[in-house]
């Protein structure tokens, strides 16, 4: 009985190390993918919600560059970005951790490592609904900071002056005037979009670590240029499979819309075309391949310094 005791306390403390360095890692590589990519997910965000201000990815980025600069323009709500990155990323990668091995419990194979792309795509997949309720407050703040100058001046008389605001007067205005669950505005459309989205960017992760491994290879040690190409395939999938999702989950975000998603969606199709859709998808493939690459390559060679430093 002492035994069986000591063994539940030692799986008990192993589990929750390795849940640990995934928070982690996740964290530190959330941190990485929003400084790589935040200037292209900024001109996302504002062809996403107003595609007819701007005659493509690299008018919009010129447009934003020369009235906002960099730090207002470019990089706006990159504090909100980091923190919903880490959010993100940290629950994300840790749920994740967890998916798979009951994944791996349920369908009897021994270790994490051997589970199939078709296993770590699920594990993802439900790993993403537990990332969104993270996600959601944070991604909200972050999308009305960078399309800021686009609502202000639809709201604005002729040649009044944008009056920007940072992330805490504006988390402060949201709660002030619709409570707490105004943060959460648009959270189904956020668990509509990652739930499928990370089957597809764990799922294609894994299968193409797998293809790039050599015979014999185990895919952890493919090397630091295959990881980044992995990631950047899994990136690349999850945003061709999820895009137009994400296009309705920034217009309820930052045009405060309220009618169902599945009907937001129907209207854009009816009035503005299926392309319309797919708006901003140029820029944000772009920014996937660096981003994604740089928070793949953070989070498992962090990870792997961190289980030898805790192995020691």
């Amino acid at each position: 009985m002492e035994l069986e005791q000591m063994e539940v306390i030692a799986d008990t403390t192993r589990n929750l190390k390795a849940g640990i360095i995934d928070f982690t890692a996740g964290s530190l590589g959330g941190v990485a993918l929003v400084y790589v990519g935040q200037p292209l997910d900024t001109v996302k965000v504002k062809m996403q919600t107003f595609p007819q201000l701007y005659k493509g990815m690299v008018d919009c980025f010129m447009t934003t560059l020369r009235q906002d600069g960099i730090i207002r323009g470019l990089y706006a709500g990159t504090l909100p970005a980091v923190a919903a990155n880490v959010a993100e990323n940290s629950v994300l990668f840790a749920a994740y951790g967890l998916c798979q091995k009951t994944i791996a419990k349920l369908s009897g194979v021994q270790k994490v490592e051997d589970l199939s792309s078709l296993g770590n795509a699920g594990a993802g997949f439900f790993a993403a609904f537990f990332s969104s309720l993270s996600l959601c407050p944070t991604e909200l703040i972050k999308c009305q900071l960078q399309a800021m100058r686009e609502v202000s001046t639809q709201k604005a008389a002729p040649g009044e002056r944008v009056n920007f605001i940072g992330p805490w007067q504006l988390t402060k205005r949201i709660i002030r005037a619709e409570g707490p669950a105004g943060l959460f505005r648009g959270l189904l459309s956020t668990i509509a979009r990652e739930m499928p989205g990370y089957f597809f960017f764990f799922g294609g992760y894994e299968a193409t670590r797998e293809l790039l491994a050599k015979p014999g290879q185990n895919k952890e040690d493919i090397g630091w240029l295959n990881t980044m190409i992995a990631g950047a395939a899994g990136g690349a999938l999850f945003w061709l499979v999820i895009f137009p999702a994400d296009v309705i989950k920034s217009r309820i975000q930052v045009q405060d819309l309220r009618q169902p998603a599945y009907i937001i969606l129907r209207d854009v199709a009816r009035n503005e075309g299926i392309g319309a859709l797919y708006n901003g998808l140029k820029p944000t493939l772009i920014r996937t391949v660096p981003a994604t690459s740089t928070l793949f390559l953070t989070y498992e060679y962090s990870k792997k310094l961190m289980q030898s430093y805790f192995d020691d």
